[in-house]
């Protein structure tokens, strides 16, 4: 991938858990949460490569442009989720008892590349050496 400063490949793995860790999304609603997501990621161009949603949680292998902190991309994707399928789907909200929030505030995140670390490093330690 390019924009018009950096040629990237950057790979996210994300995961983020329902309030309180209750079982919110069995059929139809994992279904209905999964369409959300990826219509949310294609409208911010988001690369979306893979995406499960379970019944307490959620994860997703996005990718995204460097100028987009990886924040962003959970905040943008939790909350526009939220909002849009409790707004959607107002017979859900008896479901979410007491809970006034769809998603814990928590989450995790971890990056994938092209290389491993130690190929990184060895890289980066033989540039004096090739110069």
């Amino acid at each position: 991938k390019t924009t018009c400063n950096a040629v990237y490949k950057i790979g996210y793995h994300l995961v983020w858990c329902t309030k309180y860790r209750r079982k919110w999304f069995t059929a139809p609603w994992d279904g209905i949460m999964r369409a959300m997501l990826q219509r949310i990621a294609q409208e911010h161009d988001f690369d979306l490569q893979q995406l499960e949603v379970v019944a307490d949680h959620v994860h997703c292998f996005v990718g995204a442009p460097p100028a987009v902190s990886p924040a962003n991309i959970v905040r943008i994707l939790k909350g526009a989720s939220s909002r849009m399928f409790l707004h959607e789907n107002p017979s859900f909200r008896p479901c979410m008892r007491d809970s006034e929030h769809l998603w814990n505030p928590s989450y995790y995140l971890g990056t994938v590349g092209d290389m491993s670390k130690d190929a990184v490093l060895n890289y980066i330690e033989r540039q004096k050496q090739d110069a």
